[in-house]
């Protein structure tokens, strides 16, 4: 219990914050002055954090981390998870093609796949007694070589295949070309390869300790931008689907995950850091992708909002279920 109380005070307190103050920015009165500040703030932190704050707390932790062998096995488990999850959707759609749209298979098939392993990934593995820095590693190889050319590789062909949108011959090729130069130029994987040619280098203690303490403020500010994309989601249609979507996505998969973990005899910090990456939120990543290929909007957003929600819910059992 006194684990979980260190873990939800700040991730609770913090994706508070973020709501409470995007609910401010709303507000009539602050739009009048700010001129539309409500939208361009959590745009302007999300940049932020993605080409500073984020890029900067992997060097960072990367540095401090334990990367033992077995580190490696992240981004199988990674891509086991995401096809176990396509998997398991596909057979519960099964009898439900033909009354489904394609836009709406395609959330579907999205959102019991790819996981918020990052912007929420990242912080929860940190603030975990369990786990903390010197299981990052771990986390940050599940995101980077997993989760981010899941969502902007086999999530793009995905989205393509069922999005309502044909397009011309060139704007497709141009569509294969854009995903792999952000999965090559993303500043997530760029930072990877940094931290690991510096790991050798002792950093200045003050250089060490500024890096540091930068980077646990871009972990709390990701809370706090979760919080704000969460206070700005304004449909919950499509209940019933989102439902067995993130049933998927956050129960079945990570329970198989761990099982499967332990009969082949990982345990302990490693495998609990597998099981929380893999059970993570359905991705904002899956917003993107249903705007850019016309996909079910209102049902990707349910699936966000939802699973955000059930993860005070979920972590408790993997706790309880793989912790050391």
């Amino acid at each position: 219990m006194l684990v979980l109380v260190r873990l939800y005070i700040p991730l609770v307190a913090t994706v508070l914050l973020g709501v409470g103050v995007s609910a401010l920015l709303a507000l009539p009165v602050v739009q009048r002055v700010g001129g539309g500040l409500a939208a361009r703030a959590p745009v302007a932190l999300g940049q932020f954090l993605f080409w500073v704050g984020v890029p900067l707390g992997i060097i960072s932790f990367l540095h401090r981390a334990n990367l033992s062998e077995g580190v490696f096995l992240a981004p199988v488990v990674a891509w086991s998870a995401m096809l176990l999850c396509l998997g398991c959707g596909s057979l519960w759609l099964k009898p439900y093609r033909k009354r489904w749209s394609r836009p709406s298979q395609g959330s579907f098939s999205l959102a019991s796949m790819l996981g918020n392993t990052g912007s929420i990934g990242y912080p929860v593995v940190l603030l975990l007694p369990q786990l903390g820095p010197d299981y990052f590693g771990w986390a940050l190889l599940y995101d980077a070589l997993g989760t981010l050319p899941g969502a902007y590789g086999f999530g793009v062909v995905l989205a393509s295949r069922y999005g309502d949108r044909p397009l011309p011959r060139a704007e497709a090729a141009a569509r294969w070309l854009t995903p792999v130069l952000q999965v090559v130029g993303n500043p997530n994987i760029i930072a990877f390869f940094v931290a690991i040619a510096l790991r050798p280098v002792p950093f200045p203690p003050l250089l060490d300790q500024g890096l540091y303490g930068f980077a646990w403020l871009g972990v709390m500010l990701s809370l706090v931008l979760m919080g704000m994309r969460l206070q700005q989601i304004t449909s919950w249609r499509a209940l019933q689907p989102a439902t067995i979507a993130v049933s998927i996505k956050m129960l079945l998969i990570p329970l198989v995950i761990g099982i499967a973990l332990t009969l082949i005899g990982l345990d302990g910090p490693s495998r609990l850091v597998l099981v929380v990456q893999a059970g993570m939120p359905c991705a904002f990543a899956n917003l993107i992708l249903a705007e850019a290929y016309s996909l079910d909007r209102q049902l990707t957003v349910t699936c966000v909002g939802l699973s955000s929600g059930l993860l005070l819910l979920t972590l408790p059992l993997w706790l309880w279920g793989f912790a050391p």
